[in-house]
């Protein structure tokens, strides 16, 4: 748990890119919650998160830009980093009790990038959104509108953790607590 939280963390290094109509940057480090849950498990990948917002609210500059503090979860950017926790809870069970135990690889792929999405997009969405909103006084529906400018990019995380964790599963297939994959 503790690499997985070292790895978000070291996934803010790389520069946010701000866009102009909501005051969220574009980071990479949903890459790591999505690949937390898909790759720990439930509940081992929600606590990488836990332990990362831990060190957050500590003030530790960990997110990406090099943000800390209680402010940042107080900010415009909150709601999406409150649902990390979650996102990584959904996007684990949806892997380990689902998706991964699809028998051939078109089946197992689109069944881990379905619960990748669902968790580590959709979720971190449903927060994020009403929370910038709400933050910033914006619309509703000019922060839902906001989203669209890291669908492409939350996309392509969402295949790059997808082949990550069906990857390493078949490599290491006890890596869910004892869930026999398929072999193909």
């Amino acid at each position: 748990m503790a690499v997985f939280a070292a790895l978000i963390a070291a996934l803010g290094l790389v520069p946010p890119l701000t866009v102009g109509i909501v005051p969220v940057p574009i980071t990479l480090q949903t890459l790591g919650v999505m690949l937390a849950g898909s790759l720990l498990g439930p509940i081992r990948g929600m606590l990488s998160v836990v332990v990362l917002h831990t060190l957050v609210l500590a003030g530790l500059p960990l997110l990406a830009g090099g943000k800390g503090g209680l402010g940042v979860f107080l900010g415009p950017t909150g709601g999406y980093l409150v649902g990390w926790i979650p996102a990584a809870l959904v996007v684990g069970v949806l892997v380990k009790y689902w998706a991964i135990r699809r028998t051939g690889r078109a089946a197992r792929f689109s069944a881990v990038l379905l619960s990748v999405i669902g968790g580590g997009i959709l979720v971190i969405y449903a927060f994020g959104v009403p929370w910038t909103a709400l933050v910033t006084g914006l619309p509703l529906s000019t922060s839902a509108l906001g989203v669209l400018l890291f669908i492409p990019g939350d996309l392509l995380k969402a295949v790059v953790a997808t082949l990550a964790a069906i990857n390493v599963h078949r490599s290491y297939r006890r890596l869910l607590g004892g869930v026999r994959t398929a072999a193909r």
